[in-house]
């Protein structure tokens, strides 16, 4: 594009040199002005005959002039080379050999006369000669029709950022969006000197910084696509109007925002076997203030359009940007125990959803895996006949501000859900601030491949984005929290010369409330079911605290038998009263003293001893309480009020744990002194 932008003004200055001066007509007077250009090389020829005809008047006899010419004829020919280094070869070999040819005359002229021997022939032919190569070229080079790909004129944008011997092939023109190749000079350029030289092209082109790019040919070191948006339709906020696509399936592209160049910003879930596309992963990471909320809103939103999958989904924030949504919801939790449940139900699904697509003959999940599979060859009957068993949706298992659960499970709470679940058709979306090392393991972000990078701290871009998207000319550290929604997205089926190129989510404005509600209606209605194969993995895990999805005035209110935590305390809503003590009349009198009640309450032994079988009794009783409350994850602090009720002490408790869990009716988690009940039925 600026190699064409040079030629273009070459060539209409040259066409006003041309017309300026003439206010005469006539064919005369045009022909002069066409031949002005062409005119320098030919005083110069003159000037040297000038030029020797004198000095041979004044040196003619001298033997020291004849050293000092010869002299300066070789340092004007050197000078002539060095101070051409920065131009094209042609150009400079061009420029020596005519000076040198020039200047070697006027010494032999000034020496032994311009009219002697062949001094004179050679003034007569060779002079001309020299002066029309350079006018062929002087045409070659204006001709508004030629290539651009095939010189690099003098002033070119690439000799004013320090590439002058790179060579621009023909640009692709597409709206607001110009792609052109750029070969660099054979073991003097790499693809890191354009990387490096991006901001001062920037600067040249008076642009911002993010809007030239430069995507190396993987299959060479010295090639690769310049590509410049010159005008950022991103400053123009868009509002989200509704899904992209109601109805559709998974596997088709998810609407999020726009580039800017004003094509779709999209991105996939699934795979896909025809085009060769990997299912994904995705981390959303962008710092306070960087529009991370609405990009998710805009992500689940498009998810909860589809007719193919369900979403589970934990935020610790108790939903506060996506209460809207979550009636179209098929499993939600507000963290803590109920997400530590998910993490592990998540877990336990993954083999049985496997087996399912092993038995049905599907490699990965395709959108026939969620139809009910009457073709012979998805069937898991021997004799060739199709089995009709209900199909199984994709599943999107979310994780909204996951450094808090990182924190309560660990750094490698995901690890094996990112490892594992791709094949199982099964999507891990992990959202959180800051993606370093120190807030989940190398492994777990190994293994997310895909990544929706938003503004951000500029010493934490390394931790979204790769390094060769860097190289390529991102830089979300650049926008910080002052441009929300801008974002960079890096995942498969996206073009990877798109990787550095930034968009912009859709913003979610107060009337689109309206919107997401009768979106979730539609998903309760008309979103699939999670299947027997899900549902029984998940039962198996998490029994009572998985549900489903369910409507609103249906939905049944269950209270988890846990101990009350700090933020309760702050939240409570009302007087903190033990139902037990509810029969209390706080009026009447206290009755009068009792026997024993002056003994020493601290000092003693803490507890009792219970007999084997009620111990065993109390215990069992105390996990039949929790499955029935819908809390599947337990330790010795959730047995806190248990205890004080029954006059047991925690090292009790502990033992029992350990107990339960060799007889299989518990089983250990990531985090240490967790354990997952195993429901009743499973267990037996």
């Amino acid at each position: 594009m600026a190699e064409r932008d040079a030629q273009r003004q070459l060539a209409e200055l040259l066409e006003v040199q041309l017309q300026g001066g003439s206010d005469a007509g006539g064919v005369g007077k045009y022909l002069l002005h066409r031949a002005k250009p062409h005119v320098p090389p030919w005083l110069g020829w003159a000037g040297t005959g000038l030029v020797g005809a004198l000095g041979h008047w004044q040196w003619g006899e001298s033997a020291a002039a004849g050293v000092g010419l010869t002299l300066a004829s070789v340092a004007l020919t050197g000078a002539t080379w060095l101070m051409g280094k920065s131009t094209s070869q042609q150009r400079r070999l061009h420029s020596a050999v005519t000076v040198a040819a020039g200047s070697a005359w006027v010494t032999a002229a000034c020496l032994a006369g311009p009219m002697t021997g062949p001094v004179d022939d050679l003034y007569l032919m060779a002079g001309p000669v020299m002066a029309l190569s350079w006018n062929v070229r002087m045409v070659l080079r204006h001709n508004p029709e030629g290539s651009a790909g095939n010189s690099n004129p003098d002033g070119s944008l690439l000799e004013k950022v320090g590439l002058a011997r790179a060579q621009i092939g023909e640009a692709k023109v597409e709206p607001n969006r110009v792609t052109a190749p750029v070969a660099l000079e054979a073991g003097e350029q790499t693809n890191d000197d354009v990387t490096k030289a991006l901001a001062r092209i920037a600067s040249a082109l008076d642009l911002p910084t993010s809007a030239v790019r430069y995507h190396a040919d993987p299959g060479s070191a010295r090639r690769g696509d310049l590509v410049i948006v010159p005008e950022d339709q991103l400053a123009t906020v868009a509002d989200w109007e509704g899904p992209s696509n109601l109805g559709g399936s998974i596997a088709e592209p998810l609407v999020i925002g726009r580039y800017d160049d004003g094509a779709p910003l999209q991105v996939w879930l699934p795979g896909d076997p025809e085009t060769k596309r990997n299912s994904t992963h995705l981390l959303i990471a962008g710092g306070t203030g960087s529009g991370k909320g609405e990009t998710a809103l805009n992500l689940l939103s498009e998810i909860l359009s589809r007719r193919d999958v369900i979403v589970w989904f934990s935020d610790p924030k108790a939903f506060q940007d996506f209460a809207p949504l979550r009636p179209g919801l098929d499993w939600s939790a507000e963290g803590g125990t109920d997400t530590e449940v998910m993490v592990e139900s998540v877990k336990a699904v993954i083999p049985a959803r496997t087996r399912w697509l092993g038995a049905h003959g599907y490699r990965q999940w395709v959108p026939a895996a969620a139809e009910q599979q009457n073709d012979p060859a998805h069937s898991c009957r021997s004799d060739g006949r199709a089995c009709g068993c209900e199909g199984m949706p994709f599943l999107v298992s979310w994780f909204e501000e996951a450094a808090n659960t990182l924190r309560n499970l660990g750094d490698d709470a995901f690890t094996g859900i990112a490892q594992e679940a791709r094949s199982a058709g099964i999507s891990l979306v992990v959202s959180l601030q800051r993606p370093s090392y120190d807030q989940m393991s190398t492994s777990t972000r190994a293994s997310l491949p895909s990544v929706i990078a938003l503004g951000c701290d500029p010493r934490d871009e390394g931790f979204s984005l790769p390094e060769a998207v860097l190289d390529a000319g991102a830089h979300p550290g650049a926008w910080g929290n002052r441009r929300p929604g801008y974002c960079y997205l890096v995942s498969p089926g996206v073009a990877e010369d798109r990787y550095p190129s930034p968009g912009r989510t859709l913003a979610f404005p107060a009337r689109a409330v309206k919107t997401m509600e009768q979106l979730a209606a539609w998903a309760q209605r008309n979103g699939a079911p999670a299947g027997p194969v899900t549902a029984g993995a998940v039962s198996g895990v998490a029994g009572r605290a998985y549900t489903g999805r369910t409507a609103p005035d249906s939905a049944e209110q269950t209270t988890a038998l846990r101990a009350i935590e700090e933020e309760d305390d702050m939240n409570h809503g009302g007087l903190l009263l033990d139902p037990e003590d509810a029969h209390i009349d706080p009026e009447a009198e206290l009755p009068d003293p009792q026997e024993g009640d002056d003994a020493p309450i601290f000092g003693q032994n803490t507890g009792r001893k219970p007999s084997p079988e009620e111990a065993r009794r109390l215990f069992a009783d105390a996990l039949v309480e929790f499955e029935a409350a819908g809390q599947m994850v337990v330790g010795p602090k959730d047995f806190m009020d248990w205890c004080d009720r029954h006059h047991l002490s925690r090292p009790w408790v502990s033992e029992r744990l350990k107990e339960a869990a060799m007889d299989g009716r518990l089983e250990a988690t990531n985090t240490t002194g967790r354990w997952r009940i195993v429901p009743l039925l499973a267990a037996a």
